[in-house]
């Protein structure tokens, strides 16, 4: 019970690192490698501000803040630097690494004997961080739902749609390009604090690989919740984080599965949920081609037998 309640809060936290992605590579249509370092980012910012003293929940602002400016970085750089989207990714997680360093001053921040979000909950009942992880996501996921609704949120989603049709009614594109990656980069960066005040540290390596968890998470949302509205997508990546910590966690639980054996159980997960929904959506069409050929070869010799009959 223990290791599927720990899945399950890790798991929410995930979900705004699952927003963020949906957010960059699904509305946006943008292959945003930022998170690998806006997630760390947003870590380091909420562990140093606590360390210094600061209340934890407006750390968690601060940590949202520092991830919307990785975000912003990637969309200067592609949209005024005129650089590929994924290599202007690659270049602000690079850049992001050292400047996590220089932001904690060491690699790893410990936030032992300090004040965290949790702290007032630790005496309470064991579901009570996961009661309160749940009404933080679903807050994050209600506003962005808000968002996504407004006149601005409609154009960023036109972007990722169909660019040249919203150039045309004359939004600037860069502008929305930008905004995407800021808001997706932020939610990055929230679940980074909430992270490393969960954990009781700050790490700057804990940000390698995220890209991959969260990419994973929207896939089996989408594979296994749905897509059929924006309400119902944003609620699918978040039970998709769920259950692909849910997943590892059984999964290292077995004897023959070790922990150096995550990052291989990740890639397999993300293979399985993108091929499945592929296989069957070719055994539909073979299906309905077989049909099709039946009635158009078949039946008609059928009719002339009764005919002649």
């Amino acid at each position: 019970m223990g290791i599927v309640i720990g899945s399950l809060e890790q798991g929410l936290i995930y979900g705004f690192l699952a927003l963020g992605v949906y957010l960059a590579f699904r509305i946006l249509n943008f292959p945003d490698l930022t998170v690998d370092g806006s997630f760390p980012m947003g870590a380091a910012i909420s562990a140093l501000f606590i360390t210094k003293g600061l209340d934890p929940f407006i750390s968690l602002v601060f940590a949202g803040i520092a991830g919307g400016f990785a975000g912003l970085l990637t969309g200067l750089l592609h949209t005024k630097g005129k650089i590929n989207g994924l290599l202007a990714g690659i270049l602000s997680m690079t850049a992001l690494y050292s400047i996590n360093l220089k932001i904690m001053g060491t690699s790893n921040l410990s936030l032992f004997r300090h004040e965290t979000i949790f702290t007032p909950l630790a005496n309470l009942s064991s579901f009570s961080y996961t009661i309160f992880l749940f009404l933080l996501v679903f807050l994050a996921k209600k506003v962005l739902d808000w968002f996504l609704r407004t006149d601005l949120g409609l154009a960023v989603r036109a972007t990722g749609d169909n660019s040249a049709m919203i150039r045309s009614l004359g939004v600037s594109t860069n502008q929305t390009i930008i905004l995407g990656l800021v808001i997706s980069n932020a939610l990055v960066g929230l679940a980074g604090g909430i992270m490393a005040q969960y954990q009781g540290y700050a790490d700057v390596q804990m940000g390698i690989g995220m890209i991959v968890v969260g990419l994973a998470s929207v896939i089996i949302g989408e594979v296994i919740f749905g897509t059929i509205s924006i309400e119902r997508v944003t609620l699918a990546v978040i039970g998709g984080a769920i259950v692909y910590r849910l997943v590892i966690a059984i999964a290292l639980y077995l004897p023959f599965i070790s922990p150096t054996d995550m990052k291989l159980i990740t890639a397999m997960i993300v293979i399985i949920a993108l091929t499945i929904p592929k296989f069957s959506l070719r055994k539909i069409k073979k299906n309905e081609s077989t049909q099709k050929s039946f009635s158009n070869t078949v039946m008609p010799q059928i009719k002339e037998v009764k005919r002649e009959g």
